[in-house]
């Protein structure tokens, strides 16, 4: 399944069988008729004249398919198997390597390892392909099938055959499938710095939020200097649970504004379900990078236009559409885009992402100058932004901190395992020491 998924509430998608007079009929574009009349040509040849027999259901599936996927990259036709991927990426658990893909000619692409995962720990990053599981190769295979290749039951081993653009050679790695819990938020401790690690936007993950701060605030016995929002290679979720964790570090002022084909304009305000900021006004740093999609594009820029937040890191994805969920059975859906979302500010993060305040290189990575950075720009079909913001200022900023040109080697020497996070609880330790009235 696609990660960078945003979804919005499901519309119920009963349809009432409403009279026609003859009338309307005949205002009805009759070129609608000579395209269906086309296609039900089509779909009679390839029934009667097709090597194979071809059931009508398989037909049918793919030419809804192949409709949805001229439309955008985030619009498709949910079955009931992709329903329960779609399930299991918003609340459940699996037996698998812990990996986000989607297929891109022909073969699977990577879109995003979680944390601490077998696929994490054996190294695999976004931008991979897969080409072979278990040595055989998986060209032309649905993205269901080569998904549910790589599920299994924990403890057995499945082998991958990655191909990594930059490499000459395959790269073999051999995993062990494990339980992978969805951890939507995880919490740790550093030098008096509270660091709120968003993983996903499943249906718990404000709440979790919240109970994260509590945690830190008890463990310490006071509050922290400040908070790191770490939404690295968050790739999204669900549209509500964006809103209640941007919620909850704001008083006040709108979180995100969703625009459809109409020019109806549904807007979502701070304090719409928590009481205010839970962090009393305390500094705060969100960690982005080019796997900050969606819902992470929300949070990040709610709390950059309400200036309740420096923004630190890397460009995010720039995925700025929102997905309804539209039943069409028991056991089937329609995700469809229908409509764009917009930061308070008005702008749209379709196609540039949100471009960090501060920008901090990912030099931890010993691949960081070689390995391709994959975004929606980069996804065939997508939407177009209209109003692109001109970041040309921010990316020829040239005023850099020496770091920078630190390798992963000389960092990893000097203690720093991941120098974006220590380069922000190094930031926030000097916003917390400048007097209030300089905040």
């Amino acid at each position: 399944m696609l990660r960078p998924l945003l979804q919005a509430t499901a519309i119920v998608g009963a349809l009432a069988i409403i009279p026609v007079s003859t009338s309307a009929m005949a205002q009805v574009d009759t070129k609608s008729y000579r395209e269906l009349d086309l296609f039900m040509n089509v779909f009679n040849k390839v029934k009667s004249d097709y090597v194979d027999p071809v059931d009508n259901k398989t037909l049918v599936k793919g030419a809804i398919d192949g409709m949805l996927a001229a439309l955008d990259p985030h619009s498709s036709y949910i079955d009931a198997l992709d329903y329960q991927n779609m399930q299991i990426q918003t609340q459940g658990n699996y037996g698998g390597l812990g990996l986000t893909v989607t297929a891109e000619d022909g073969v699977i692409k990577v879109i995003a390892p979680a944390e601490d995962t077998p696929a994490d720990r054996a190294g695999i990053k976004a931008g991979d392909y897969i080409t072979k599981i278990d040595g055989k190769l998986i060209y032309g295979d649905s993205l269901d099938s080569s998904i549910e290749k790589m599920r299994g039951k924990p403890g057995t081993k499945v082998s991958l055959e990655i191909i990594r653009p930059g490499r000459d050679e395959p790269i073999d790695v051999t995993l062990t499938r494990e339980i992978i819990v969805q951890k939507p938020v995880k919490w740790e401790i550093k030098d008096d710095v509270g660091i709120l690690n968003l993983n996903t936007f499943s249906a718990t993950t404000g709440a979790d939020t919240r109970a994260a701060i509590a945690a830190i605030v008890k463990k310490l016995g006071h509050q922290p200097l400040g908070y790191i929002i770490d939404l690295r290679d968050n790739g999204g979720g669900l549209l509500s649970q964006a809103i209640s964790v941007s919620d909850t570090f704001l008083t006040h002022g709108e979180i995100v504004s969703q625009r459809g084909r109409g020019n109806d304009i549904e807007r979502y305000y701070a304090e719409s379900d928590v009481p205010g900021d839970l962090t009393h006004g305390l500094p705060l740093i969100v960690l982005t990078n080019a796997g900050t999609a969606s819902a992470s594009e929300i949070v990040a820029g709610a709390l950059q236009d309400q200036h309740r937040a420096l923004i630190m890191g890397e460009r995010t994805f720039g995925k700025g559409s929102v997905q309804t969920l539209i039943p069409l059975g028991p056991d089937s859906a329609l995700r469809l885009t229908t409509a764009r979302y917009y930061t308070p500010s008005g702008r749209s993060v379709q196609e540039g992402g949100i471009e960090p305040d501060i920008i901090v290189p990912e030099l931890s990575d010993p691949d960081y100058k070689t390995r391709p950075v994959f975004r929606e720009v980069d996804l065939r079909k997508h939407l177009i932004n209209t109003k692109k913001v001109d970041n040309s200022l921010l990316e020829s900023d040239d005023k850099t901190d020496p770091r920078f040109d630190m390798t992963a080697e000389q960092l990893k020497k000097e203690g720093i395992k991941d120098f974006q996070l220590h380069y922000a609880v190094e930031t926030l330790a000097r916003l917390a020491s400048k007097p209030a009235a300089a905040k």
